[in-house]
């Protein structure tokens, strides 16, 4: 059966606050962990209106203070942002904390406008050209402590949280397939070079202490609810949002509305449309269906969702059809 995970970024819907958007990424997570799934991650966004997971590892200790067994990590720390030692530092401590359950998955976009990512890393060019030497910096702050190491994380020396590499392009495919590490793909971001990047991943990759063969993770936009329409309804919360974010306009996590026209242009509709191209929205047969023809096609190793719906009662039923999608296509298969 292929593990399926769930990526949120704590959306704050209209009319909400950032404390309610973290208690239910809390109570989305507990869903998660009750329905079966392997993994609860969040995503580090900046000066986003409607995210609220910008300090991701304190969400990440709020997330898996509330849980008991599912894994919760970062998808991702955007590490160019920091430096390795604090990462190293603070995923050490998640690791004392919840032994056994922290994953820590890197990229190396700013995650935010470029005026934000300036104030975040104040040498932007040096920042991202340093990603590849950051890593594996990194990787040697969690690994096992030597007896003449001079730079040693406290908490986070010997920790081994296990690092992943994120993707939306070619450059992390070839990272991570180098590096032996697994690797994540966002879908959602850059369908047009989905199967070109695993490709490349797993034919370079190297095996390592890691791993010994690849593993990938591929990222996808869901939204299930009881019937089609319902869910289609659903999710132009989602469509609304990426026509902000393409006009700039960020702002809180918009309800869905019962038509996009006279919403967006022409054109921004060929842009969502083409950027959810492997989007999974339905009802329980056709998120079945889907994701069928999905994985078949993308041989994945593991499944992360995200679910951008607006109501957060309706969002746990999205989980749990997912949840009930996934093991009706293993007893199939």
């Amino acid at each position: 059966m292929v593990p399926f995970s769930i990526l949120d970024l704590s959306p704050i819907t209209q009319g909400s606050t950032v404390g309610e958007a973290l208690q239910n990424s809390r109570r989305l997570a507990q869903e998660a962990e009750d329905s079966g799934y392997k993994r609860f991650w969040l995503a580090e966004h900046h000066g986003m209106k409607g995210i609220a997971s910008a300090a991701t590892s304190i969400v990440i200790s709020h997330v898996a203070a509330g849980t008991k067994t599912i894994r919760v990590g970062s998808g991702g720390i955007m590490l160019p942002n920091h430096s390795p030692l604090v990462i190293a530092e603070q995923f050490g401590t998640l690791a004392a904390l919840y032994p056994g359950r922290i994953d820590l998955a890197l990229g190396r976009a700013p995650g935010t406008d470029m005026r934000t990512a300036a104030a975040l890393r104040r040498n932007m060019e040096a920042s991202a050209n340093r990603f590849p030497d950051d890593v594996v910096e990194l990787q040697a702050l969690l690994g096992p402590v030597a007896e003449d190491q001079d730079l040693i994380a406290v908490p986070g020396g010997d920790s081994n949280v296990p690092i992943w590499l994120l993707g939306s392009s070619h450059y992390s495919a070839h990272l991570a397939g180098m590096l032996g590490l697994p690797f994540a793909f966002a879908s959602h971001f850059a369908p047009d070079m989905l199967f070109s990047a695993l490709e490349i991943y797993r034919e370079r990759f190297e095996p390592s202490r890691y791993l010994d063969r690849p593993h990938a993770m591929v990222g996808i936009m869901g939204v299930a609810a009881e019937g089609d329409a319902q869910a289609q309804h659903l999710f132009t919360s989602m469509q609304q949002s990426f026509v902000a974010l393409r006009r700039n306009a960020r702002g809180q996590f918009p309800p869905p509305v019962a038509s996009m026209d006279g919403l967006w242009s022409e054109t921004e509709k060929i842009f969502v449309d083409h950027a959810m191209t492997y989007a999974v929205v339905g009802g329980p047969e056709t998120i079945r269906r889907k994701l069928d023809q999905f994985l078949g096609q993308t041989q994945a190793d593991e499944l992360i969702i995200s679910m951008p719906v607006f109501d957060v009662e309706a969002r746990l039923k999205s989980v749990r059809l997912f949840a009930d999608a996934q093991q009706e296509l293993a007893r199939a298969a």
